[in-house]
């Protein structure tokens, strides 16, 4: 655990931010929440709700009104995208598909460290020079500005699974993976979106200035600057670096978040809350940069780590963080005490959590009998 992390031992109420005090606790209330964004929004020390929600979760019966512009778009980027892939393995420049696979991570990590961990979620706190690489490297991700996609968020967790849900996953997997964005909004989402507060959002400046300029510095970041180097700095062709470097970079990096909201919606285990539909993706997590630990994620989304994971694997958002949080540029690192993580999974969980660690009660006679054990010492 970081030094001076908060802990989940903490009163609850003390760890309440400013203005986030939600109403968790009515469910006759049609609003009422399904999960908890902030610290406060828990019922139980253990980061749970107590009353049975399960009958929000379901999507109403209705025709969704197609938006056309939406549709051709993303059937060009997808057309695309397949063609970068073949120019990928046919006539494409290594140098292209390496700073290809660079602008997929700087994205990434512009998403899964900016957008969702840090303005989403305040899982830490960052200073003005990791903001500005962070609005740099998230209007390279193009998924909106910050602003708006920190808002879809907090709904998403607000009102997980139901009709205000922006990407629903009760619709099943094509509906939260891409058909949400070929589709008008629920009317909920935007009644539920609205009562978000956002305040904390519109104080960080350098999330404004992202959110008053996004038109003209997304195409410049996302589309026109990496079209740009491989054919200057290493005489690609422009055919190979739009439709690689810059196409199926942007749509890949598309799918992956897509993924979380699909695919970690629906496949994995459920070792903290069996209730819930996120689970833990070990395929998501890897493509996503740790995002994929969705079951952990919904029941403690205030960890900055996103999962219980002690080490990066599978977790480069984590390393990143906590790289910036050694030079001082991230501060206030929330997460998790094992002892609040251990009381959730055995009141919650599927029965898939490992053994807590060496000499559990759980853990087998046998393998501690032929456990290796390097510079055994006496007691």
């Amino acid at each position: 655990m970081p030094p001076n992390a908060t802990t989940a031992t903490q009163s609850l109420s003390d760890m309440c931010p400013p203005g986030t005090q939600t109403s968790a606790k009515s469910t006759s209330d049609p609003a009422a929440t399904t999960g908890v964004l902030f610290e406060c929004d828990s019922e139980t020390i253990d980061g749970g709700l107590t009353k049975d929600i399960t009958t929000l979760k379901k999507a109403e019966k209705r025709k969704l009104k197609l938006v056309w512009r939406n549709i051709i778009a993303f059937a060009y980027l997808h057309a695309a995208a397949l063609y970068g892939a073949w120019l990928m393995l046919t006539s494409a420049m290594w140098t292209t598909v390496a700073f290809a696979f660079l602008m997929y991570t700087v994205s990434g990590l512009g998403i899964t460290a900016g957008a969702h961990r840090l303005w989403a979620h305040r899982s830490y706190k960052a200073k003005w020079p990791l903001r500005v690489i962070l609005v740099i490297f998230n209007t390279v991700a193009f998924q909106d500005a910050a602003y708006h996609w920190a808002r879809d968020h907090r709904v998403h967790h607000k009102y997980s699974e139901t009709d205000a849900d922006p990407h629903n996953a009760t619709r099943g997997f094509f509906f939260s993976h891409v058909g949400w964005l070929l589709c008008k909004k629920h009317p909920d989402v935007k009644a539920k979106g609205a009562g978000i507060d956002l305040s904390d959002l519109r104080e960080d400046p350098i999330l404004m200035f992202q959110k008053k300029h996004y038109m003209i510095l997304m195409p410049l970041l996302c589309f026109i600057i990496p079209t740009m180097i491989p054919v200057y700095f290493w005489g690609e062709t422009w055919a190979n670096s739009f439709f690689v470097a810059t196409m199926f970079r942007y749509t890949f990096i598309l799918n992956v978040t897509w993924c979380v909201n699909s695919a970690a919606h629906m496949f994995g285990s459920k070792p903290y809350d069996s209730t819930i539909n996120p689970s833990e993706n070990i395929g998501v997590a890897a493509f996503a940069f740790g995002e994929g630990w969705h079951n952990y994620h919904h029941v403690f989304p205030w960890d900055y780590k996103t999962a219980e994971l002690g080490n990066y694997k599978l977790n480069l958002t984590t390393a990143f963080i906590d790289f910036f949080s050694k030079i001082g540029w991230a501060y206030d690192l929330k997460t998790v005490s094992p002892e609040i993580i251990e009381r959730r999974v055995k009141r919650t969980g599927d029965g898939s959590h490992a053994t807590w660690g060496w000499g559990d009660k759980d853990q087998p006679r046998e393998e501690i009998e032929h456990a290796t054990i390097i510079n055994r010492k006496s007691d």
